[in-house]
């Protein structure tokens, strides 16, 4: 017997019946094994591949899970492309053994046959991380990606193959409620047969439906042969394959270098948006993911960036240890720097004003306004009117170089946004403007607001109408 980790795998060769064990043969190490690693779900498939020695007639293959997160309804064994005289006879759970199972493989011949071995297995994750250096001037940045790999699954796998899997598989949440079914069909389970060659497999429904869900993760882990986005509804996947081979030891973490990109163009702008970093003004990084910026192989997961700053004696200043959010190819890096002590914003309401009143006059039931020329009695209910608000967003900007701000806040109300900041729309009632401020100066942008009340309210919208810079 030939023990790995905490899996045991062993042949034994039975003449007449299985279970009449005559020999035992000592399996090699594998020949290969490949890791994906399916973070979200904490669902990692292994494929690895043995080559064993057979002789004529019946053939037991033992698999055992103890002492590891291996899921014993995903385990399947495969006989390879061209089989060349191998056939699948059974699956078994001996009933005295709960972490084990056999296979009973029927052989037409003496000698050695390649088996594929898969399953999937918990407690195995990974996390990225990013280190960025910037320039003296803040310009451009090194950026550099890596993923750090935790195995946690009571099993070792020694020069292992690792990719790892961006994005959220929604099929595997709809196939592991299915692997979770205490049974299946017999119209399902004859499907199964009929199409899957399983016709043969003596196992529990538990058993069936791994098998389930195997072969449809196989079927998207097929698409990731080529470094490609993959797109299903309206998820997006993405698979990171670390070059070469690496030893995962149960109970270790290992960090490995996912990117490289040197000499990255970094811009610098201040933001207002509180519905994305709260009230305050913050400062940001932005580096576009794509190939232009010597990045944009690939998309680029969520994790910690740590930057830096080179400094003229040559040393690194610490600028912050930041969030940052999956980053599709062709978006930006956004590096969220908080609050610049160097950068103020006040937010001022200058005055404000109510007119275009409306009334309402009961009998008989009409609207009146006087701007219309129309005659008020003191009977009649204000019906509808317009409040105005002058506003101004002042940016004290003490840095040596200049800046640029923008703005994007929310407005709820029937409202007209009056500016001469060439604001636009970033939806209906998000207005979005920018604009510049010199090194040392301070700077007004105004703009007013008038939100229709009452009865003069016709919807919960943003209109942009243009002011004149001192109307």
């Amino acid at each position: 017997m030939w023990r790995w980790g905490a899996v045991v795998l062993s042949l034994m060769i039975a003449s007449a019946a299985v279970g009449q064990n005559i020999d035992m043969s000592t399996l090699p190490p594998r020949d290969a094994v490949q890791l994906t690693i399916y973070n979200g779900e904490d669902i990692t498939l292994v494929r690895e591949s043995r080559h064993v020695t057979v002789k004529k007639g019946l053939n037991s293959l033992q698999f055992s899970w103890a002492n590891t997160l291996i899921d014993p309804t995903s385990v399947t064994l495969s006989l390879g492309a061209n089989p060349d005289g191998l056939e699948l006879v059974d699956t078994r759970f001996p009933h005295d053994r709960p972490q084990v199972l056999y296979w009973n493989v029927r052989s037409e011949r003496d000698g050695d046959a390649k088996v594929d071995i898969s399953y999937f297995t918990s407690g195995i994750s990974w996390a990225a991380d990013y280190v960025g250096i910037t320039d003296l001037n803040e310009s451009s940045m090194a950026l550099q990606g890596y993923v750090t790999i935790t195995n946690a699954s009571g099993e070792d796998y020694d020069g292992a193959s690792v990719r790892m899997v961006v994005g959220t598989i929604n099929l595997v949440e709809k196939i592991r409620d299915l692997a979770q079914r205490s049974g299946l069909t017999s119209t399902a389970l004859a499907g199964l047969k009929d199409s899957d060659g399983l016709a043969e497999m003596d196992a529990p429904t538990h058993q069936v439906a791994g098998v389930i869900l195997m072969q449809s993760l196989d079927q998207i882990d097929a698409r990731f042969d080529r470094k490609e986005i993959v797109k299903e509804g309206l998820s997006e996947y993405f698979i990171f394959t670390v070059p070469g081979t690496e030893t995962i030891k149960n109970g270790w973490s290992k960090r490995m270098r996912l990117f490289e990109g040197a000499k990255v163009p970094l811009t610098t702008v201040y933001r207002y948006r509180p519905a994305e970093y709260g009230e305050q003004l913050v400062r940001m990084f932005l580096v576009r993911n794509d190939e232009k910026s010597t990045l944009g192989g690939s998309p680029l997961p969520d994790g910690i960036v740590r930057l830096f700053r080179v400094q003229p004696t040559g040393g690194l200043s610490v600028i912050g240890f930041v969030p940052t959010k999956y980053v599709p190819i062709g978006q930006e890096f956004e590096f969220n720097l908080g609050r610049d002590p160097q950068v103020i914003l006040e937010r001022i309401g200058k005055r404000s004003w109510r007119d275009d009143f409306w009334f309402e006059r009961k009998d008989p039931k009409k609207l009146y306004s006087p701007d219309k020329g129309d005659r008020v009695e003191a009977t009649d209910k204000v019906s509808g009117w317009t409040d105005h608000e002058d506003r101004v967003e002042r940016i004290r900007n003490y840095r040596g170089d200049a800046i640029d701000v923008e703005f994007r806040f929310g407005i709820d109300g029937d409202v007209s946004f009056k500016s001469a900041l060439a604001p636009t729309l970033f939806d209906f009632r998000t207005p979005d403007f920018k604009s510049s401020v010199k090194a040392g100066e301070t700077k007004e942008l105004a703009f007013e607001l008038a939100r229709r009340q009452g009865s003069s309210a016709k919807q919960n919208a943003v209109t942009l109408q243009v002011r004149g810079p001192s109307s």
